[in-house]
């Protein structure tokens, strides 16, 4: 195992990412003096800010608006990386050269097995939206058991973009279409609601029993989750999801898995919640 000598998340803008609370809470749990750091860096100062990491073994992870540039300054790109299009996490050995992958199909798929148990055989899925995290989704969705999706976009060229690239995907809807109600799990990979109390659908639409998992998080529940459970829905936020892509990340950087517990215990702290 390569020491890492430098752990950072590299977006911009970065001050309101909790991942800083999470990973260095995993770091200290572990026994491990490194720190992980936020930095805010502009898009075009991208190529020079990982030029400079490069240099030291280091790690770390990409938030917007970076997910996409980055690749084109990866060595090696992980296959699940390249099927959604995006790095979000990178790795180094000091000698000049980075590698990158992608965790967030790990974190959706962590995050829709904690809402549901268990992923049934056939499960008709809804993604709301068509760009990187509705990527991540459709990506970890084409190897469950059976199941199929719709993707419901306002832009239907790039929804019908997702349908050529993953083999769940049966529909192209737009976000008002009736299909809606045909699914058992609705996910909103769109950002509505990161801020203010907008609602990407309406929830009459979708059938009584469907779970709804938004992949949009903040310091409180979205207006989405919480007016899911109003109506009678299970539901739950993006805030699983960071939590097991983050897991998953540490894993790849240290090849040892971070204790789990308290990098949640972290996030909720961050966050505000109680739990």
């Amino acid at each position: 195992m390569i020491p890492r000598e430098r752990l950072v998340l590299l977006g911009h803008p970065v001050s309101q990412s909790l991942s800083p609370a999470m990973q260095n809470a995993a770091l200290e749990a572990a026994g491990m003096s490194i720190r992980y750091e936020a930095l805010d860096v502009p898009p075009e100062n991208l190529d020079a800010a990982l030029t400079d990491l490069a240099k030291t073994p280091c790690g770390g992870n990409f938030t917007m608006p970076h997910k996409k540039a980055a690749m084109r300054s990866m060595r090696v790109i992980s296959d699940v990386a390249q099927h959604v299009g995006a790095v979000n996490t990178f790795w180094g050995d000091g000698y000049g050269a980075l590698d990158g992958g992608n965790t967030d199909v790990a974190g959706f798929d962590g995050a829709a097995r904690d809402l549901l148990g268990e992923i049934p055989s056939g499960i008709r899925v809804a993604v709301l939206g068509a760009g990187g995290a509705a990527a991540a989704a459709l990506t970890a969705i084409d190897e469950w058991p059976g199941a199929t999706a719709s993707v419901h976009a306002r832009d239907l060229a790039r929804a019908m973009s997702m349908r050529m690239r993953h083999s769940a995907v049966v529909r192209v809807c737009s976000m008002r279409d009736p299909c809606l109600a045909d699914a058992n799990l609705i996910i909103n990979a769109t950002p509505v609601g990161m801020s203010g109390d907008q609602l990407p659908i309406e929830l009459d639409a979708i059938r009584p029993d469907a779970l709804v998992l938004d992949l949009v998080y903040g310091p409180s529940e979205t207006a989405l989750v919480r007016q899911a459970r109003e109506h009678g829905h299970k539901a739950a936020d993006g805030l699983r999801m960071l939590l097991h892509q983050g897991v998953a990340a540490f894993e790849l950087w240290f090849h040892r898995a971070p204790d789990t517990e308290v990098m949640w215990s972290a996030l909720l702290q961050a966050a505000g919640r109680t739990g």
